[in-house]
């Protein structure tokens, strides 16, 4: 077993707590003092998102192939950011001009 993990990265379903399921190349990055995970989630424009985890916080690891890592992805899309998580509510068309801001929230399904 390498008891180094200064080269580790694999393409895995990773399984964090709160049923959250995401699928890319996972590796291991030292931030704040300390390692911490970081997944890379394929998109369909290749580019990637990328997301950061504790390692506490990973129910299961499975490796496997980048082919089904990738499928896993297209199926699973991330959205990382919803609307109603940001701090200014989307400008409405109307007031954009005027440079008023719109209290509506487009109704947007969360498929949490």
């Amino acid at each position: 077993m390498n008891e180094s993990n200064d080269n580790f990265g694999m393409w895995a379903i990773l399984e964090l707590m709160g049923h959250v399921k995401l699928a890319g190349f996972v590796t291991e990055e030292e931030l704040f003092g300390g390692k911490i995970g970081r997944i890379d989630i394929p998109g369909e424009d290749g580019e990637a998102i990328t997301q950061y985890f504790g390692g506490h916080t990973i129910y299961r690891l499975t490796p496997v192939s980048e082919e089904v890592a990738r499928a896993f992805a297209k199926r699973n899309r991330l959205r990382p950011v919803y609307v109603y998580e940001l701090a200014l509510p989307a400008p409405s068309e109307s007031s954009e001009s005027k440079g008023e801001w719109d209290d509506d929230v487009s109704s947007e399904s969360d498929d949490r």
